[in-house]
């Protein structure tokens, strides 16, 4: 066999070309030979391998033929220019953060060149994709080769869902729903108990009464923290309790957010109190509305999640509180009123509201319960305040609750919306104030 050797092959003439061999010869390459192609490659026909480059793509760009390119679309989607279509010509992208789907990657047509043998651009704009095309020829243009999600490589992946506003929270996805809507989960976690979800859900707070009324109640408390989920929970965290545990599914699971109680007319109606708050439920959770305050005319709070507080009107009584019962308790009693014109606090989701003191005076709604499930302590399910004739108007308590009546003739202040809130009552001549719509939050582990 006879043997070659230089180092540098060039045709005879400038820009000519140069032939290997003639028709039917073989080139064997040895192995362990590394070829290096600095050039275009042309006639080798289409492997659907691309040659990845690292540097991740924040911003339109015009890609290059044979290169596979990592796109983040966090900011926004943009374009994609797709080279010029030779046949055999392969590009690939991948969805570099998972937001294809939020901002959109588009693939623009180069010319005439089809896409999937149509004329015009297309979208990336599914989550995690990856997708590798060839340019086949001028009537089907850029063809997809190979298509994946980076879900096919978990290894242990975790739950999937929607729904509600998303945030995050150390190695935690958060919901939160401050309406109705629905938690969708596309796919469950590998491990079980990271299906074990943590939560609160609140029920809308009652209305204050008017006319020396009492305070709203705080709509019911409930919260389970899941082991999985570290946080501070409030003291009526109803883990691990069985029934207050939710282990989800791939399911969707609709959301109730109730309402508040509507506050009462300032006084052209006989008995001068408002409504009670509406439940919110999640899986086979509900947290019960709370309860109105009691007003001149009709003078018992009513009973709830939370207790509305007793009115001016004989007898008087505070409502009773986590009605019907639960473990942890979801709420506690209204305070009880006095005459001629104190009123009781409405309770809160820990603190019981405060009777009617002397000298005409208002009780303090009860306080609310402080979690963190949302990455920052916040206190939901306080109860109103209660109004008085002439003395001091009792405050809401933390957590929402709003204070009795405040400026002459005013009416009292509402319950906090999301809160749970109970609203505040009215003093001689005034108005109860709303209760406060409540809400749910959902938090798990996603990495």
């Amino acid at each position: 066999m006879s043997e070659v050797k230089v180092n540098k092959i060039s045709p005879r003439t400038n820009c000519g070309t140069t032939t290997l061999g003639d028709s039917g010869d073989t080139f064997t390459i040895p192995a362990g030979v590394t070829i290096t192609n600095n050039g275009t490659a042309n006639g080798f026909g289409a492997t659907g391998a691309v040659n990845w480059q690292t540097t991740v793509k924040t911003g339109t760009f015009t890609a290059t033929a044979g290169e596979g390119y990592f796109v983040d679309t966090t900011s926004g989607g943009f374009n994609i220019n797709l080279p010029a279509g030779t046949a055999g010509a392969v590009v690939g992208f991948k969805d570099y953060a998972g937001t294809f789907d939020t901002g959109n990657a588009t693939l623009v047509q180069n010319g005439s060149d089809k896409i999937g043998g149509r004329t015009g651009n297309a979208l990336l704009s599914t989550e995690g994709m990856a997708v590798t095309l060839v340019f086949v020829d001028s009537t089907q243009g850029w063809l997809v080769t190979d298509s994946g999600l980076q879900s096919d490589a978990d290894n242990d992946p975790f739950i999937i869902a929607t729904g509600g506003t998303i945030t995050n929270s150390g190695n935690d996805r958060i919901h939160t729903f401050t309406g109705p809507g629905t938690f969708s989960v596309s796919r469950a976690a590998t491990c079980a108990a990271n299906n074990v979800v943590s939560y609160i859900v609140v029920a809308g707070g009652g209305s204050g009464g008017a006319t020396h009324g009492g305070g709203g109640g705080a709509g019911g408390f409930r919260e389970a923290k899941s082991p999985a989920t570290p946080y501070t929970a409030s003291p009526l965290d109803g883990y691990p309790s069985a029934p207050n545990r939710v282990t989800v599914t791939a399911t969707d699971f609709p959301i109730t957010v109730g309402g508040g109680g509507t506050a009462p007319a300032n006084p052209v109606q006989p008995t001068y109190v408002g409504g009670s708050g509406n439940p919110s439920s999640f899986s086979t959770i509900t947290a019960t509305a709370g309860g109105r305050g009691g007003g001149g005319g009709t003078g018992c709070g009513a009973d709830g999640g939370s207790a509305g507080g007793g009115g001016n009107a004989a007898p008087r009584n505070g409502g009773s509180g986590n009605t019907p019962s639960t473990s942890p308790a979801q709420g506690t009693d209204g305070g009880d009123g006095n005459s001629p014109g104190g009123t009781g606090g409405g309770g809160g989701a820990t603190a019981a509201g405060v009777p009617a003191g002397c000298s005409n005076t208002g009780g303090n709604g009860g306080a609310g319960a402080t979690t963190s499930i949302n990455g920052t302590p916040t206190a939901y399910a306080g109860g109103g305040g209660g109004g008085a004739s002439s003395g001091t108007k009792g405050c809401g308590g933390a957590g929402g609750g709003g204070d009795g009546k405040v400026t002459p003739g005013g009416v009292a202040c509402s319950g906090s919306e999301n809160t749970g809130g109970g609203g505040g009552g009215g003093s001689s001549s005034g108005a109860g104030g709303a209760g406060g719509s409540g809400i749910v939050i959902i938090r798990y582990k996603v990495s």
